[in-house]
């Protein structure tokens, strides 16, 4: 899986930017993996463990596993800043730099360099049109869910009979992290 910071580890506070770097990277890794695996169990049952075995199904796992959190991450990393700027009055927007920095690292952990320059690309031409002013207001985690739905290795008749509970699922682990980043920067203010 992901092999960063302990994923399931309580953030104490966001201080810095380092400290939204790794928020963004965990949080985003934690919601990719939880609904990625947990959908390929529910789906496959008993068989899950057999299948994460078989060489052809584990490759596609890890592709699509790789492709939904680079979008979960520029989803993530949209949130917060749209989120920070508004609601603490952040006027440094380094959302593009803390995602390059992100995805730039991720490389030692086995992203590819096909969909680590696709990340890339797609970050950027989201950069150019997201309105920070209301981001995080507007479903701000649309893409990644559709992400999940899109790149989950399941039969396309199963997925369709599977959409809405695959897309309800990703939001609710999102709304869970939106809960814990307003708990973490409740007294966090920007002059």
């Amino acid at each position: 899986l992901f092999p960063i910071k302990k994923i399931t580890g309580k953030f104490k506070s966001i201080k810095s930017k380092e400290d939204l770097k790794d928020f963004i990277q965990a949080r985003s890794a934690h919601v990719t993996q939880t609904t990625l695996y947990g959908y390929l169990k529910t789906r496959m049952g008993h068989k899950f463990t057999l299948m994460v075995d078989d060489e052809i199904f584990s490759k596609s796992i890890n592709i699509a596993k790789w492709n939904i959190y680079m979008v979960a991450l520029a989803d993530c990393t949209f949130y917060v800043f749209s989120n920070l700027m508004i609601e603490k009055n952040l006027k440094d927007n380094d959302s593009k730099e803390i995602y390059l920095k992100i995805i730039d690292s991720e490389k030692k952990n086995g992203l590819s360099e096909e969909i680590y320059i696709k990340a890339k690309e797609n970050f950027l031409r989201r950069y150019e049109n997201v309105n920070f002013n209301k981001y995080y207001l507007e479903n701000p985690f649309k893409e990644s869910c559709y992400a999940l739905y899109h790149w989950a290795p399941v039969a396309d008749e199963l997925k369709n009979l599977d959409k809405k509970i695959v897309l309800n699922s990703m939001r609710l682990k999102w709304n869970l992290i939106v809960d814990e980043f307003k708990r973490l920067t409740n007294k966090l203010h920007f002059n």
